[in-house]
């Protein structure tokens, strides 16, 4: 599974599109996460200050 946004804990720093390697996220308010490019890799979780990304 793709990495998932909790839009609620969210605040559109850009930390995790900033961390992902593969450019799947975009921020506009909140993070949004292109499954397509998404590996899985864990990078934006861990980057996320708010702890508002998860891959389930």
């Amino acid at each position: 599974m793709p990495a998932v946004v909790d839009k609620e804990k969210c605040v559109g720093c850009g930390a995790c599109a900033d961390a992902c390697p593969n450019e799947a996220i975009t921020v506009d308010e909140v993070a949004k996460v292109d499954e397509s490019k998404c590996v899985e890799c864990g990078a934006c979780v861990d980057a996320c200050p708010q702890g508002a990304i998860e891959i389930k």
